[in-house]
């Protein structure tokens, strides 16, 4: 069966964790190994997406060539360091330690007055930096940790935590990976915490998005798997206004999903004309 069979399964209600499982530990290691690596270095933040991640690329590289980094801020929970620790210990992959606090303080001393949004988006930039600066040193491939549901709405810092060179969990929705956790073994405590980027004190993924990951989801696979309308949605029983919230959160964070825009201007343009397989020359 191939992943497209997946895919359409997954739109269907009928998500095979045990397939995804199998052809995601695949896709990691012939991604990583066809471009001459052999290791995977991740963020690993003691939340679902990136322990599963972890789980996936152990299996894929093996324990020894996986290297989970844990970047906590100071206003970061504590738990989050110590759930991360807790799914390194299961798998025995390596874990490197980085305090970002100095390097995000010391750039908001220029501008102290920045809001709770700048500061975030630079934290999670700071920590892609970390990880692309320990990718050349470790010659290990980022391994990106965004679902489907953070793609499609948005949710989601450009050149921050959607930087990778690939994104396992790019085709499951937060409700697939949440099985697919069940399946891999994820702990129940990390399974069972409420989802947050830990940018700020007390925030969540769903207090800043208004709406849960259940009903998100399932709006989601209406809209894009089944491609029905906003108005067939409505329809068949959903609230008008928070489709078309959905809806539209899609349309305006297209840009974060595609590379920088390129113009044409010469008979071979990037983007355009100059088009091969991405495994090409290989």
């Amino acid at each position: 069966m191939k992943a497209s069979d997946v895919g359409s399964k997954q739109a269907f209600g009928a998500f095979n964790p045990a397939l995804a499982a199998e052809l995601l530990v695949r896709f990691i290691r012939e991604e990583v190994t066809k471009v001459g690596f052999e290791r995977g270095v991740l963020g690993l933040s003691g939340g679902l997406d990136s322990a599963v991640v972890a789980h996936l690329t152990a299996r894929a590289l093996g324990p020894e060539n996986t290297y989970g980094v844990l970047m906590p801020y100071r206003t970061s929970d504590p738990t989050s360091v110590s759930d991360a620790e807790l799914v390194a210990d299961q798998l025995g992959i390596r874990t490197i330690l980085v305090e970002i606090t100095p390097m995000v303080e010391a750039y908001f001393e220029r501008f102290p007055d920045a809001d709770r949004v700048r500061r975030g988006n630079v934290m999670a930039r700071m920590r892609m930096l970390i990880l692309y600066d320990l990718s050349a040193a470790l010659r290990a491939l980022v391994i990106g940790t965004s679902n489907k549901t953070e793609l499609l709405v948005g949710y989601g810092t450009i050149y921050g935590d959607m930087a990778a060179a690939m994104w396992p969990l790019g085709d499951l929705y937060k409700t697939e990976v949440r099985q697919l956790a069940e399946y891999l073994g994820v702990p129940e405590r990390i399974r069972q915490k409420p989802p947050t980027a830990d940018l700020w004190v007390g925030q969540s993924d769903e207090g800043e998005l208004g709406i849960t990951y259940d009903v998100l989801d399932a709006i989601l696979v209406e809209l894009v798997d089944r491609r029905l309308t906003v108005e067939a949605l409505v329809h068949n029983g959903y609230e008008e206004a928070l489709v078309r919230r959905i809806a539209e959160m899609v349309r305006r964070s297209h840009f974060k999903r595609r590379m920088p825009l390129c113009p044409k201007i010469s008979s071979r343009s990037i983007g355009h004309d100059f088009r091969y397989k991405r495994d090409w020359g290989s």
